[in-house]
């Protein structure tokens, strides 16, 4: 579901940017780096189950990378509407929750528990 999401908004942003005046170069680099993050959000998912410490570091990454992003797009929404300014609050949230999540001694004791 989120991938689909993605490629929808990804698409979308596309024709904005090129619509701009941006080339197409600019459209697939930016379609590709959120395809990108949308495919490793999935796979951080699946990769749970092997509890690795690489997983825990990785979302680690992932989580602040959002909150970054979240707050970049916030000065974005300027007259779009509240579906605009909404996306990057929930976004944040979910972002500092989940990196506040990853940061606790009990997450570091569960993915350096017995796999």
């Amino acid at each position: 579901m989120q991938l689909t999401v993605g490629v929808l908004v990804a698409g979308l942003l596309a024709g904005i940017i090129v619509n701009d005046g941006g080339s197409i170069a600019e459209a697939v680099a930016i379609v590709s780096v959120l395809l990108g993050l949308g495919a490793l959000s999935i796979v951080l998912g699946t990769k749970f189950a092997t509890r690795g410490g690489g997983v825990r570091v990785t979302t680690i990454v992932y989580a602040s990378l959002m909150i970054v992003a979240c707050l970049g797009s916030l000065g974005l929404a300027d007259g779009f509407g509240p579906i605009f300014t909404g996306g990057p609050v929930i976004g944040l949230a979910c972002g500092g929750i989940t990196l506040a999540l990853m940061v606790t001694a009990q997450a570091g004791a569960w993915f350096n528990g017995p796999r």
